[in-house]
């Protein structure tokens, strides 16, 4: 990429009209996050036509596919936030270093908990939260997840270094056509070939190598400012250690959504059974889906907070993250709404059995009622690990799905049962919002004046 588009990038992303900004990266960015969760239902949606305990692998296997995830958004998002800042002040080859590093992390660590999980792979799903039933159909899937984890977490690292960048329309490229390749190959690999769950886990596999192809030819042909090459890690090996503190936050995060889902797939098994695993691995789904989409504008908002504050231009990290929380809840609450008017039918669409949907639909309805509270909590967590206030980040990582959500869900499934089982993390929602509010507003408010890099912004 050339020295003016490199200035023409910089320009963009320090002097556009901020709503103009985030919507522009956050609309591509929102559009990948749907597609990869619209594919991840597609599996629920086409395994659950095989019964209620191949439907509840599907929600089993999802807590390795998080174990995998956070290690590609530790490195992902622990490189890219860097990245933004260094290309902030006109570094493109520091910017170079770091993206090198992110990627080669990935392949290794990707490779090492794929042999380990296949070495291991019965243990595992039994420590994911597999019963007796449901053993079987989650070793069959989670096979073709483990061996396609390399190329999985590397995917994250590229798609979120592209997002930081402010390349987000490239990012989604990748992300939606290996989307629609698994929605495609599901039914063919499942019902046409007689392959059962295994059939959705060989699609998944191949779509997200397909879309680690792509993602990647975005950096070999000149479509970003950072390069990848073996020479730039050589410079500067230490500097994962720097990635890894960045992005730990991101670790714990998906991290602790992993132990999470372990935690209650045991639980809501021990007290309802196959039926209950079920219901709560399609209300996850459904949940996440439109979790997704603040998700996406909030992903939208980093790389303008990580570029201006890197610059020094800390009226429009401010800017963003009030214009961010504000779409947020408008965009979120159109979802909640129509939601909860649609309850029943929505658990219906992935499985008709009438204990699941009795199930599913309490939980959906108080899941969809807290999201009320995720905007400002997800705009939180990323303003802090955008600017590389990693302690704070981590924190506020911890609360949604670790701190509080663990917790309580052990405190009200021994208290009410059933009933625990589906209102914890509602509750772990809204008490995650009460502890980020002050958090956030009181660093907004010690914000200095801006302090322009003219280097930067020239």
């Amino acid at each position: 990429m050339t020295k003016s588009k490199e200035a023409n990038q910089c320009e963009r992303m320090l002097t556009w009209p901020i709503p103009k900004l985030v919507i522009t990266l956050g609309i591509p960015t929102t559009i990948s996050m749907l597609v990869t969760n619209i594919y991840n239902m597609a599996d629920t949606y086409f395994v659950s036509e095989l019964g209620n305990s191949a439907s509840g692998a599907v929600g089993v296997v999802f807590g390795l596919m998080a174990i995998i995830q956070a290690f590609g958004f530790m490195f992902g998002h622990g490189a890219g936030s860097i990245i933004a800042r260094k290309l902030g002040q006109k570094d493109a080859h520091s910017a170079s270093i770091y993206a090198s590093l992110s990627v080669l992390a990935c392949l290794c660590v990707g490779t090492l908990i794929g042999v380990l999980g296949l070495i291991f792979i019965d243990p595992l799903m039994r420590m994911l939260g597999s019963t007796d039933t449901i053993f079987p159909y989650a070793k069959e899937y989670g096979i073709y997840i483990l061996i396609a984890s390399p190329l999985t977490m590397t995917s994250f690292a590229l798609n979120n270094i592209l997002r930081y960048e402010g390349k987000a329309f490239f990012a989604m490229i990748g992300l939606t056509i290996g989307g629609i390749l698994n929605m495609i190959g599901d039914p063919i690999l499942i019902f046409g070939f007689d392959m059962g769950i295994a059939g959705a886990g060989l699609s998944t596999a191949i779509s997200q190598a397909v879309g680690f192809m792509i993602l990647l030819s975005m950096f070999f042909r000149g479509k970003t400012l950072s390069k990848l090459s073996m020479k730039f890690v050589k410079e500067n090996p230490k500097g994962i250690f720097n990635i890894m503190a960045t992005g730990f936050p991101s670790l714990c995060r998906q991290g602790l959504n992993s132990v999470a889902t372990m935690t209650l797939n045991n639980l809501a098994g021990g007290v309802g059974g196959d039926v209950a695993v079920a219901a709560m691995s399609i209300v996850n789904r459904i949940t996440f889906f439109i979790f997704a989409v603040g998700l996406g504008i909030g992903q939208g908002f980093q790389p303008v907070a990580s570029f201006n504050y890197g610059a020094r231009i800390y009226s429009r990290v401010k800017k963003a993250f009030y214009f961010t929380f504000g779409v947020g809840e408008l965009v979120l609450g159109v979802f909640v709404v129509v939601g909860l008017l649609f309850s029943n039918n929505l658990i219906g669409l992935f499985r008709d059995d009438p204990s699941v949907i009795r199930i599913g639909t309490l939980s959906l309805k108080l899941q969809l009622l807290s999201l009320f509270f995720h905007p400002l909590t997800i705009c939180s967590n990323m303003l802090f690990q955008s600017i590389g206030e990693n302690v704070k980040a981590t924190f506020l990582s911890m609360l949604r799905s670790g701190v509080l959500f663990i917790p309580v869900l052990l405190i009200l499934t021994k208290l009410f049962g059933l009933i625990g089982v589906q209102s914890a993390q509602a509750i772990a929602d809204v008490l995650a919002f009460f502890v980020s509010a002050p958090l956030v507003f009181s660093f907004l408010k010690k914000l200095p004046k801006d302090q322009p890099d003219l280097k930067a912004v020239e």
